[in-house]
C-alpha cells in the first residue's frame, strides 16, 4: 500500500489527493446492534472526514456506506473535517399504552448509538448523529447542540443518502406534483425513479422489504427522496417559499429517517418503528378524544345530485341533515359529517380560499340547531373547514372557529387544503404572504399548529389534503387521521378511477404512515356518470379492516345501505379500535388479510383484498383464543364475483363454527374481498 508523498505537501493538496483513496481508508467510528442482533448499524470517517454509515441485517449488507450531512446556506457545510468526540451504546426496554389505535400496547424496544462529532477545522462546530436500532429497522436523526459557532442553520439541503445494497423494486409517489400525495402509487426497478415521496416501499431481490419514511416532523421541511445514481437516494428537502428549506435557531433535532425493514410485506405493517420514534403523548387527558363511525352529506357531491355551495341543489340544507342525523342514530353512527355548511363556496375556492367563513353558515343550514337536534339523538355533528390551502386566511379564524364548534358540542372536524402544488398561501418567516408547498417548514409548522389549538378546545381533526403522517398521533392523540392518498373520491370522478390493486399497495405503502381516512363502504359501486368501481362489494367490506382509521366513514347514500342490508350490517357492526393487530399474508399491490381484535370486546374481524387476480388465501385462525368456539359471519364474494361486470355486486353470507386450530380458505373473486366478524360462543 503506497501513499503519494507528493500530497503531504500542504493540506490543500493533501485533501485533493485524500478524495482518491481506496475503500480501505474509511475508518470504522462506532457500531452497534439491535436488541436480537438483527439489524447492525455502522459508522464511518473517510480521510477528508466525511460521514458515512451502512446497515446490515444478519451480516448482509442492507444499506452500503451512504453518506450523512448538511450544506448551510450561512455557514460552511457540515460535511467533512469531522472527527469523535465520543460514542456511546445503550439500551431502552419499555411497554406503552396507546390511547386508540391498531393494538393497544406497544413495545419500544432498541439500542442507541450515539456519536458525538466535531469539526475542528471550523472552530470546533459540533454535530451529533443518534440510531436506534430496532429488530425490525433503524431510526437516526441529526442533534444541534447549542454553540457560539453556529447560533442559527439556515440548511439548504441534507446530504443523507440511502444507497440500496441490493437490486430493488420500488413502490412509490412522486413529489411536487400538482395532486399532492394522491398520485397514483407507481411501481418501477429502484433504479428508474425519480423524485419520491415517503413512505416508499421497496423490495429486495432476496425478498427483504424496507420502507424508507421519517418520523416526528416537527419545525422542519419535508423529506422527499432523489434517486441521485443508479440505487442511491439522497434526502431532497421540501423547498421553502422565504429561502432555505430550514431556518432553525440554538440547539434543535431533525426528524427521524427512518428504515422498517422486514423479511415480507407482512413484517412492515407489524413495525411500530414510527410510532415510537415520537414523543408521548403531551395532551394528557385525552378521554375526550372519541374513536367512532359515521355517515355525511358528501358522497351526493362527489355524485353531483348535490352541491357545496347555496343554491337549488344545495346538500347543507337543514332538512336534508335532520335525515342523516336521524339515519345516524338508527343505525348506532356517533356522527354526522356536513360538507358546504359555510359561505365562501360559491367563489373560486379552490384556487384561493380568502371568502370562506367558518363562523357564518348559509341561511339554509341551522349550525346550533342541528348541533342541538344531533345531542338529542346520541349523535354528534362533525365539524367541515376547507381552506383552500390558504393558511393566512384560515389562521385568523381558527380560534373563532374552534371556540364556536366547542360551544356547539362539535368535538371533532374534518379539515381540508385543496390546492395545486406550490399553491398554498401562508405567512413567510418575513411576516409576508407566500405560496408554496404545503409541506415546507412553513406548511408543517401550520398543521402542527390546527392540532395543538383544537386540542385546547378538546376537539379532534382530521386533516385532509395533509402533510404526510409521521407518527405525531403518538404525541397528540387528537390527530385522528388524515387522507394523504387517492381516497374512495376518485371512484366517482377520477380519471382513471383507483386501480382494481390500489388497496393491496396502499397496505404495504402510505398506510405505513398511519392512519387514513379512505372513506371506505360505497356499496353502490358506481360514481358520477355511471362511472364504476375497480371492486366487488366484499370488498368495500374488507376496507373497513384493511384500511384502518380511528374515525370511519360509512360513505354511501342511506338509501344505497338500505338496498344492501345484509352488507351493511357489517358495516355497522366493524369497530374503529383495535386491541390487536395481526398481519396475516401480504405482497405489496397483490392482496393483504388482516385480522383485528376489538378494544372493547372479543371479538377479532378480518379483512382481505387482491388484486385483479382471483385468489385462495389462507387464514390460519390460531390468533383465537385456545379451547374457545367462535361463530365465524362471513362476507364473501360469490363463486362467480367479478370487478368487471354487474356479479361485482355478488355477496355471500354465512355462518360457521370456527376454532383456533382450524384454517380457512378465502376464496377472493377478481377485484375483490373478503370479510369476517368472529365471535367467541357463551
Amino acid at each position: 500500500m503506497t501513499f503519494h508523498r507528493s500530497c503531504a505537501a500542504a493540506a490543500a493538496v493533501a485533501a485533493s489527493c485524500l478524495l482518491a483513496l481506496p475503500a480501505w481508508a474509511q475508518q470504522l467510528i462506532a457500531s452497534a446492534a439491535s436488541p436480537n442482533d438483527v439489524i447492525q448499524v455502522e459508522v464511518q470517517v473517510d480521510g477528508m472526514g466525511k460521514l458515512a454509515y451502512g446497515v446490515k441485517r444478519q451480516g448482509r449488507d442492507i444499506i452500503a456506506p451512504s453518506r450523512l450531512g448538511f450544506n448551510l446556506a450561512n455557514a460552511h457545510k457540515l460535511d467533512g473535517g469531522f472527527s469523535l468526540r465520543r460514542q456511546g451504546v445503550s439500551e431502552h426496554d419499555s411497554t406503552w399504552e396507546q390511547p386508540w389505535g391498531e393494538r393497544r400496547f406497544v413495545r419500544n424496544h432498541y439500542r442507541e448509538l450515539r456519536v458525538d462529532l466535531e469539526q475542528k477545522n471550523r472552530a470546533g462546530r459540533q454535530l451529533a448523529v443518534v440510531f436506534r436500532i430496532y429488530d425490525d429497522g433503524v431510526g437516526f436523526r441529526y442533534e444541534f447542540p447549542a454553540q457560539p459557532q453556529l447560533k442559527q442553520a439556515e440548511i439548504i439541503d441534507e446530504l443523507t443518502e440511502f444507497t440500496v445494497a441490493q437490486p430493488a423494486t420500488a413502490w412509490w409517489i412522486p413529489v411536487g406534483e400538482l395532486p399532492g400525495l394522491e398520485e397514483e402509487i407507481r411501481k418501477a426497478p429502484l433504479k428508474e425513479i425519480g423524485i419520491a415521496n415517503t413512505p416508499l416501499t421497496v423490495r429486495l431481490d432476496d425478498g427483504t422489504h424496507i420502507a424508507f419514511h421519517e418520523a416526528a416532523l416537527v419545525d422542519y421541511a419535508t423529506m422527499w427522496l432523489r434517486k441521485v445514481d443508479g440505487q442511491k437516494l439522497r434526502a431532497m428537502l421540501a423547498p421553502s417559499p422565504s429561502g432555505p428549506a430550514v431556518v432553525r435557531k440554538g440547539a434543535f433535532t431533525t426528524p427521524w429517517r427512518t428504515l422498517q425493514i422486514a423479511s415480507n410485506a407482512a413484517g412492515l405493517y407489524m413495525s411500530d418503528l414510527v410510532l415510537n420514534l415520537n414523543e408521548p403523548n403531551k395532551l394528557g387527558d385525552v378521554s375526550w378524544v372519541k374513536p367512532s363511525k359515521f355517515v355525511g352529506v358528501w358522497w351526493q357531491m362527489h355524485l353531483q345530485s348535490g352541491t357545496w355551495n347555496a343554491g337549488p341543489k344545495h346538500a347543507a340544507t337543514t332538512a336534508n341533515t335532520k335525515k342523516y342525523i336521524d339515519f345516524a342514530a338508527q343505525h348506532g353512527f356517533r356522527g354526522v359529517l356536513v360538507e358546504g355548511w359555510n359561505k365562501g363556496w360559491e367563489s373560486d375556492w379552490g384556487h384561493g380560499g380568502a371568502d370562506f367563513s367558518f363562523t357564518q353558515s348559509y341561511p339554509d343550514f341551522d349550525l346550533p340547531g342541528l348541533a342541538a337536534y344531533a345531542k338529542s339523538k346520541g349523535v354528534r355533528l362533525i365539524g367541515h373547514h376547507e381552506t383552500g390551502a390558504n393558511i393566512v386566511a384560515y389562521e385568523k379564524q381558527m380560534d373563532a372557529a374552534y371556540r364556536l364548534y366547542a360551544k356547539l358540542g362539535v368535538d371533532s372536524i374534518k379539515s381540508g387544503y385543496v390546492h395545486e402544488a406550490g399553491s398554498a398561501l401562508f405567512t413567510g418567516r418575513d411576516g409576508k404572504p407566500r405560496y408554496g408547498h404545503y409541506d415546507s417548514q412553513e406548511g408543517v409548522n401550520h398543521f402542527l399548529k390546527a392540532v395543538t389549538e383544537a386540542a385546547k378546545y378538546k376537539l379532534s381533526i382530521d386533516t385532509h389534503e395533509p402533510v404526510k403522517d409521521t407518527g405525531l398521533r403518538r404525541t397528540y392523540p387528537n390527530w385522528l387521521t388524515r387522507e394523504g392518498a387517492r381516497g374512495v373520491e376518485y371512484n366517482a370522478w377520477g380519471n382513471p378511477p383507483n386501480s382494481v390493486d390500489h388497496e393491496a399497495k396502499l397496505v404495504f405503502t402510505r398506510m405505513l404512515s398511519g392512519p387514513m381516512d379512505y372513506t371506505p363502504g360505497v356499496l353502490s359501486l358506481v360514481g358520477a356518470d355511471g362511472k364504476t368501481f375497480n371492486s366487488t362489494q366484499a370488498k368495500q367490506l374488507a376496507n373497513f379492516v384493511v384500511i384502518y382509521s380511528p374515525i370511519q366513514m360509512a360513505a354511501d347514500l342511506p338509501e344505497n345501505y338500505a338496498k344492501y342490508p345484509a352488507a351493511f350490517k357489517f358495516i355497522k357492526d366493524v369497530p374503529t379500535d383495535w386491541a390487536d393487530t395481526r398481519v396475516i399474508n401480504g405482497e405489496v399491490g397483490e392482496y393483504a388479510t388482516i385480522a383485528r381484535k376489538d378494544r372493547t370486546g372479543e371479538d377479532w374481524y378480518v379483512g382481505a383484498v387482491t388484486d385483479g387476480e382471483a385468489r385462495t388465501l389462507p387464514l390460519p385462525l390460531d390468533f383465537l383464543d385456545k379451547g374457545k368456539r367462535y361463530t365465524a359471519e362471513i362476507y364473501r364474494d360469490g363463486d362467480a364475483a367479478d370487478y368487471r361486470s354487474e356479479r361485482r355486486f355478488d355477496l355471500v353470507t354465512e355462518t360457521r363454527t370456527v376454532t383456533a386450530a382450524d384454517t380457512l380458505q378465502l376464496r377472493l373473486a377478481p377485484g375483490g374481498g373478503q370479510a369476517i366478524r368472529l365471535t367467541p360462543q357463551p
